[in-house]
């Protein structure tokens, strides 16, 4: 019974970006995106320049001294009673160096232990949780590269496994020409505890995008290519190999922020791996879809977006952020 149990919250994370194809993979929620605007412009970009720290769990190389004494939290409402949070608190050293941590977690909820003749036996601890320490270092005036080593620990009643990884990043940005690029190798690493006998991958992945701003608009473009380690999708229901054209659109997450103010943001993305994966023939209609907008305030900003992560409801993600670099201790 308890398999079975398993088998489904491996299954239900592995919509998030359509891995339940692939059932060697642990570790699903590392692949959540942990920040508001990365949520509203897709669920993946690592090219946009912009100081919010949330970001840096989408390309460790988007931390700098810029952020120096910031803290951000964020959490997601996901599906049912399941909550998806994190906390990160970066520092600058010197003028060209940065360091972070963090931490993003899964709180399932209530759930109970019952046997096959459904008699309640007790409650089920289940958890996972990620821990992280960031590094960045500016290496020229347009190009900047980062770090994050992560510890992981997942507890699914009397299962356990703990796993060990680490991002790799680089951001470009021509700030005269409102360009940017990102290169990110993610979750990099292995299981070192299985739950069982069987040790399973980490979901690494390559990701490279660009952005770029408009010159004489608030409107900046950016697309994201995903998955660049694994070139073929295979469809759900047949398993049948999809075609180049369908597998190529699938590999890229498109994103457009409005910036009218630099208090102001609202973004829209388009997820066309998620689309395709949750299309239904009753329904699902805006998977694949996602929204947000963020305000910044004297002393905080607030930032929240809506997509769609799995095909029986919508998630809703709230993010705050402070900084002390003012503050004298």
């Amino acid at each position: 019974m308890l398999r079975t149990l398993y088998s489904c919250l491996f299954l239900s994370f592995g919509l998030l970006v359509a891995s339940a194809q692939e059932s060697n993979v642990v570790f699903q929620f590392l692949k959540f995106p942990y920040s508001a605007r990365a949520s509203a412009l897709g669920g993946s970009n690592v090219s946009i320049i912009e100081n919010d720290i949330s970001l840096i769990y989408q390309n460790p190389a988007f931390l700098g001294t810029e952020m120096d004494k910031s803290l951000n939290v964020n959490y997601m409402f996901y599906v049912a009673d399941i909550g998806i949070g994190n906390a990160t608190y970066t520092k600058a050293i010197g003028e060209r160096n940065c360091w972070g941590i963090g931490v993003n977690y899964v709180n399932y909820g209530n759930m109970q232990e019952t046997t096959e003749q459904d008699v309640i036996v007790g409650d089920l601890a289940i958890k996972d949780i990620g821990t992280n320490i960031f590094y960045a270092h500016d290496l020229t005036e347009k190009l900047r590269g980062g770090v994050n080593a992560k510890f992981v620990y997942s507890l699914y009643d009397e299962y356990t496994s703990i796993g060990i990884g680490v991002d790799l990043g680089l951001s470009y940005f021509d700030q005269e020409n409102n360009f940017s690029m990102g290169l990110v190798g993610k979750h990099l690493g292995r299981q070192v505890k299985a739950y069982d006998e069987e040790y399973l991958n980490m979901p690494w992945e390559i990701q490279f995008g660009i952005s770029k701003k408009l010159a004489h608009a608030p409107i900046r473009f950016s697309v994201t290519a995903v998955d660049l380690n694994r070139w073929n999708y295979f469809d759900m229901v047949t398993g049948e190999k999809k075609s180049f054209s369908n597998t190529f659109v699938q590999h890229l997450i498109f994103g457009v922020d409005f910036i009218p103010t630099e208090n102001l943001w609202i973004a829209v993305g388009y997820n066309a791996r998620t689309a395709s994966d949750m299309s239904l023939e009753q329904g699902n209609k805006m998977g694949g879809f996602s929204i947000g907008a963020g305000l910044n305030l004297k002393s905080i900003k607030i930032s929240c977006a809506m997509a769609k992560y799995h095909p029986s409801a919508s998630s809703f993600i709230v993010g705050l952020t402070t900084s002390f670099s003012e503050v004298k201790l």
